[in-house]
């Protein structure tokens, strides 16, 4: 790792990380206590539970820019809210349905957008950061690819563990009777990280700084 993996432009402050961290943790507490189904609860937020120890151990070494810090904390509290009540039964996505008039509590679907819209930060930047590719086609590929690669095992995970428990994982699933869920999934995913990318992608590049966003010797794809 050569210092250009780490040395970005704007990481968030001390005060910043504090309260991000304190948000995600409190959440996180506040969901186990209410938690309508303790399986589901586990299976919804153990991306948050596994996540929090690893940017700590990881912080000093390899910060993340403020963006994609905000957008994990963002994405934390989606799944932490749908681990709280089950999908299926978010009073916010209750709420959703009758505003919109949808035949069904649309959190899941807001939680696979949400699938696509940080992971492609966070792929996005990984790429940049630690391997020779640059910016352009190849990058927006592989990104895209990556975020719909990840949807893909999280659907292989809702069949194992539909196998696995049985009736007690129908909360996880979240199908609510849709026989096209899983593909639903799996478009909203890829749209969330094309409107993330074309929203984000600029103030990424400077967030990163010209240290990492510079085309090098070995770089692929436009500059």
């Amino acid at each position: 790792m050569t210092a250009a993996t780490h040395a970005i432009a704007v990481p968030p402050g001390r005060i910043e990380r504090v309260f991000l961290i304190t948000v995600v943790v409190l959440a996180l507490g506040w969901s186990l206590v209410i938690a309508r189904d303790r399986l589901t609860w586990l299976l919804e937020v153990v991306w948050v539970i596994a996540a929090l120890p690893l940017l700590a151990w990881r912080w000093s070494n390899f910060p993340l820019t403020r963006l994609l810090c905000w957008l994990l904390a963002a994405h934390a509290l989606v799944l932490i809210y749908g681990g709280a009540y089950t999908y299926a039964q978010t009073p916010l996505g209750f709420w959703l349905r009758d505003l919109f008039d949808f035949e069904r509590n649309p959190w899941d679907r807001v939680g696979h957008l949400m699938q696509g819209f940080v992971p492609a930060i966070l792929a996005r930047e990984l790429l940049l950061r630690l391997t020779p590719l640059r910016r352009g086609g190849w990058l927006v590929y592989l990104v895209l690819a990556a975020c719909l690669s990840f949807s893909a095992f999280f659907e292989l995970i809702e069949w194992w563990s539909a196998l696995a428990f049985g009736a007690d994982a129908d909360a996880f699933l979240a199908t609510q009777g849709d026989v096209w869920d899983t593909q639903w999934d799996m478009f909203l995913c890829l749209l969330g990280a094309i409107a993330s990318l074309l929203l984000w992608s600029r103030l990424h590049d400077r967030q990163l700084g010209p240290a990492v966003t510079a085309n090098g010797p070995h770089g692929l794809g436009e500059a």
